[in-house]
Order: structure tokens, then C-alpha cells, then sequence
């Protein structure tokens, strides 16, 4: 199990590393600029293959990559295929194609799935059933007239418990699918709830699926509980696995992977704030280390989680790869920005040593926020214990 999560989580990274090189690569040669190796991880190199002029590399370190562009580092002015020698426009493009094909990724990954279909909450949607099994748990909807999207294995699940409620006793946990309150087949979150309101102070025998698991419990729902806690305790969700017709599902991929964009950008902000004015986070920040437990609990849910997953990663990487930070795209992007103000080039002793002090500091944040994972996860205990 854990050489499977290794090998999938470095999968997984080298496939967003792979492609955000491919950006640069793949702009430095529209511009005729020279690229003498693509990379995949970090040296000491393990094997090469030289084609044409560029050297396809893998090296050991896979926690990264790199695309060697000559004069990158504002050498070889001269050089009519270097780096430095092109337009700021051209450099400019050159530097954020990675970061754009991170975004462009997650687009086509997001879009994928919305078209072969991912579970959704679909409860309180206005949708007009078209045509439906009684016990089938699929239906096909329709949204418009020009867009149809298909719906299966619609379930009631149970999305928040209260502590200590009587669902909470009762130990049915998250995720749980709730399928029959005693003899009464349960269609919606409306027929849960009226049923339990006929039933306060009544026990109910629940029947319900946990992954692949049946099981009953029994709950009696109170007669008296807080307006926003229910009877049972419980916040319930109609869910559904939902497909969009291909045109839908690039706009439903694209849509999405715009709001999520905005979602962590304001999920950064709040971290930054939350450092500034109290010195502590309002979030936790994983590592390679939280990453790769995250990839493990992704692969235990499906194929299609890991895509998700994998999108959700590339925007992550897209977003910290943007921000002006030296040695990010996105601090070269901001000394362009300078030089286009300026008029004249920045001093490349002082651009080189920035950039060397922000990689030594994004190195040291990355041990930090990997030693806080291995604490927080007891991974040296738990290894310890293999010996005890």
C-alpha cells in the first residue's frame, strides 16, 4: 500500500511537473529560443536522451523539474536564440505559459469529468425529470432545451452530524447513504425528514450503505432539539453522479476551474491575513508529505477522484507558481514588470541573488511544512513500531 501511494503520488506530480515545463518548452520553441534539457525531478541524473539540440532528462530528485533555456539568466544577450534576446512580450509569455498550462490542465480534466460523469450535490435543483425506474436510483434530465446531462445512482447521504446528537450516539458517520427508514423506501431528503417527524420519540431502524457495506442502526429522533440541528441531528444532501453533454461539460470544466481558482486565492489570502495579524494560520498547510496521505485517501475513492484530485493539485501549483516571490514564475514575471516601468533591465547580479535567497526559502518553508506533517501524522511511531 505505501509503494502504491508512492508510485501514484510521483505519478501524479510528474504529470503536473510535466506539463508545466511543457509550457515553457513549448513557448521558448514558438520564439526560436534555444532549450538545452527538459526535465523531470531534480539532479543527479538517472538516464538522458539527447534529441536535436535539447536533452530529455530524469533525474532522481522527483520533486520538481526544470526547462534549461539559454540565456534565461540575462546571459548571452547576443545571442540571437537566447532567452534575453527576445522581446520583454516574448519573455513574458515564455515565463507564464507554465502557470498556464497548470490552469489548462485542470480545464481538461474538470471537463472530462463533468462528461463522464462525478457525484454532485443536487439537492433543491430544479430538474425535470424525463424519464425514470422506480427502483433503478437513474434518471435522465433535462437542463434546456439544447443541453441534456444524465443522472445516476441518485442517493440520500448524510453530509454533517451534530456532536452528540442522537445520529452521533447512533455512530452513522459522514458519507453514509441512507436508503430505508424501517420499512420505508427513501427517495428524497423530504421523505427522511417527514418520516422522522411522524416518528419523534419513536426508535426508527435506518438501513443504510457505508461504501460497500450494508448496515441498520437505530436513532430516535428528539422531540425537542435546537431549530438548527433537527431531530436527528443531522444535515442530509441528494446526491447524484452527473453527466453533461460535451459542449456543457467544457463550460461546466471551465466554470469550475475558475471558481476554484478564486476559492484558494481567497483561501491564501486568509492564511497570509491570518499570519499578519496573529502570527499563527487558519489553515492547515500540507507538504509533499500530506499530499501523498491525501493521494492515498483520493485512490481508495476511485479513478475519477484522483483526476479530480489531480486538477485540484495542478490549480494549487499554478496559483503558487504565480505569486511574485523570486525564484517563482511569478517573481520573474513582476522583475519584467519592473524592467517595463523602468525602461532598462534590472541589475542581474541583484535578480540572481533574489532569486537564490526565494529558492532557499521556499526549500526551508518545504522542510518545515514536511516536518510538521511527519509529526502530525506520527509517521516516525508508527515506523518505529514496525521494529518494536
Amino acid at each position: 500500500m505505501i509503494i502504491t501511494t508512492i508510485v501514484l503520488f510521483l505519478l501524479i506530480l510528474g504529470i503536473i511537473v510535466f506539463f508545466h515545463e511543457l509550457g515553457h518548452f513549448v513557448m521558448a520553441k514558438l520564439y526560436n529560443v534555444k532549450v538545452e534539457e527538459f526535465a523531470l525531478g531534480f539532479p543527479p541524473k538517472i538516464f538522458g536522451v539527447k534529441k536535436g539540440e535539447t536533452e530529455y532528462r530524469l533525474n532522481w530528485v522527483p520533486l520538481g523539474g526544470y526547462c534549461k533555456i539559454v540565456g534565461e539568466d540575462g546571459e548571452e544577450k547576443d545571442n540571437p536564440r537566447s532567452f534575453g534576446s527576445r522581446s520583454l512580450f516574448q519573455r513574458f509569455q515564455i515565463i507564464s505559459a507554465g502557470v498556464l498550462m497548470n490552469f489548462f490542465l485542470a480545464f481538461v480534466i474538470f471537463s472530462f469529468i463533468f462528461m463522464v460523469g462525478f457525484p454532485q450535490d443536487i439537492t433543491g435543483k430544479d430538474l425535470s425529470i424525463i424519464k425514470a425506474g422506480e427502483n433503478s436510483g437513474q434518471a435522465s434530465i433535462m437542463v434546456d432545451e439544447e443541453n441534456a446531462k444524465s443522472v445516476k445512482d441518485i442517493k440520500i447521504q448524510i453530509s454533517g452530524i451534530i456532536e452528540g446528537s442522537p445520529a452521533d450516539k447512533a455512530e452513522i458517520q459522514v458519507g453514509d447513504v441512507i436508503v430505508r427508514a424501517d420499512d420505508v423506501k427513501i427517495n428524497s431528503v423530504e421523505d427522511l425528514q417527514n418520516y422522522t417527524d411522524e416518528n419523534l420519540g419513536k426508535p426508527i431502524t435506518l438501513s443504510i450503505m457505508r461504501g460497500e457495506e450494508s448496515l441498520t442502526k437505530e436513532i430516535i429522533p428528539r422531540e425537542n432539539y435546537p431549530k438548527d440541528e433537527g431531530a436527528m441531528g443531522v444535515s442530509l444532501a441528494q446526491t447524484a453522479v452527473v453527466s453533461y453533454s460535451f459542449l456543457e461539460a467544457i463550460k461546466q470544466g471551465f466554470e469550475y476551474t475558475v471558481h476554484l481558482t478564486i476559492f484558494i486565492l481567497m483561501a491564501f489570502a486568509s492564511i497570509i491575513w491570518g499570519l499578519v495579524t496573529t502570527g499563527k494560520t487558519v489553515a492547515e498547510v500540507s507538504g509533499p508529505v500530506g499530499i501523498a496521505i491525501m493521494t492515498q485517501q483520493a485512490a481508495a475513492m476511485g479513478f475519477l477522484t484522483v483526476l479530480n484530485f489531480t486538477a485540484l493539485i495542478s490549480v494549487n501549483l499554478a496559483i503558487i507558481n504565480a505569486l511574485p516571490l523570486p525564484a517563482l514564475d511569478g517573481g520573474r514575471m513582476v522583475f519584467l514588470l519592473i524592467e517595463k516601468i523602468k525602461g532598462s533591465p534590472l541589475n542581474q547580479q541583484w535578480e540572481t541573488k533574489a532569486n537564490n535567497f526565494g529558492f532557499m526559502l521556499l526549500m526551508g518553508l518545504m522542510v518545515v511544512v514536511t516536518f510538521k506533517d511527519v509529526m502530525k501524522l506520527d509517521l516516525v511511531g508508527k515506523v518505529m513500531g514496525l521494529f518494536g
